[in-house]
């Protein structure tokens, strides 16, 4: 069985979607109707722009989904996904993908969601650590016997966590695991606390926009970061879609549930290969490649 996986934030570059833009008719279309939607050019800034404009959240989740899901519309007739999955900001090009949402309905989601993001993480002073080289339990059990708020936040692949949370908890995490035997915990370059409490502020405001928009029945189940269970059902979906900004993010889970579920290549759509390489460490038998 065909899978498709989309990826999230960290995977944008400058110049990604050109060669799409010059080359295909359809995605300069896409593309021009995105600068409409959004009020900008984010083409400009996804062409030309540098890595530090590229950074700002408002542009790059709208560039990453942009990327990925326009890549996937020029693949024509050869699109055809019996299961797909997103990696955070990823599940939102998945819906598109699998036909649950529209291409504008999609996009001007990601943009309310990254500027919701956004202000949350103004709020309070937070952040992400990656910690290789523990159990995932080990990470829970430290998380939990820190004062103040830390999470696990990304299951990326067996022995690769992401954490999340206050600052200050963060860092004495860091520490903690270390202690505990990490072979590395260390802060990453990233503006708050995703997929942790302090994104409620966030979901609240996030929730009542996925709430008011229309969500169809897909041509094919999508794996959802919070359950990491095959969801056919708009509702359901739509549901799971909310908790997602304050639940972690279960992308080892969901890889092993597809490939459980019949999964025989996973193709990555959009920039980077990050995905790829994370299902390669979750299962060494599974087939990648890259749209």
């Amino acid at each position: 069985m065909k899978a498709y996986v989309f990826p999230g934030q960290g995977a944008q570059f400058t110049g990604m979607g050109k060669d799409l833009y010059e080359t295909s008719a359809l995605a300069k279309e896409l593309f021009e109707k995105a600068n409409e939607i959004l009020g900008f050019r984010i083409t400009d800034i996804m062409f030309e722009g540098t890595a530090e404009e590229l950074k700002e959240t408002k542009v790059t989740q709208p560039a990453v989904f942009l990327h990925s899901v326009i890549l996937a519309k020029t693949l024509g007739d050869d699109f055809k996904p019996e299961m797909v999955a997103g990696h955070s900001l990823g599940e939102f090009s998945a819906l598109v993908a699998n036909g649950t949402l529209s291409f504008e309905d999609g996009l001007k989601l990601v943009s309310q969601r990254a500027l919701a993001m956004q202000k949350a993480c103004e709020i309070t002073p937070s952040t992400m650590a990656a910690v290789l080289g523990l159990a995932d339990n080990t990470v829970e059990e430290v998380c939990a016997s820190i004062d103040g708020i830390v999470v696990a936040a990304n299951y990326n692949c067996p022995g690769q966590l992401v954490i999340s949370g206050e600052t200050s908890a963060v860092e004495k995490a860091c520490e903690a695991m270390k202690a505990a035997g990490a072979k590395r915990a260390l802060i990453l370059p990233v503006g708050g606390a995703f997929h942790s409490p302090m994104m409620e502020p966030a979901r609240e405001e996030l929730a009542a926009a996925i709430e008011a928009t229309t969500f169809s029945t897909p041509v094919c189940p999508v794996y959802q970061n919070v359950t990491a269970n095959a969801v056919s059902d708009a509702n359901e979906i739509k549901k799971n879609l909310i908790i997602q900004l304050t639940a972690p993010v279960k992308w080892t889970q969901s890889v092993q549930q597809m490939i459980a579920d019949g999964a025989t290549l996973f193709t990555e759509v959009g920039p980077g290969k990050v995905l790829a390489g994370l299902i390669n460490k979750i299962d060494k038998e599974a087939v990648t490649a890259n749209a």
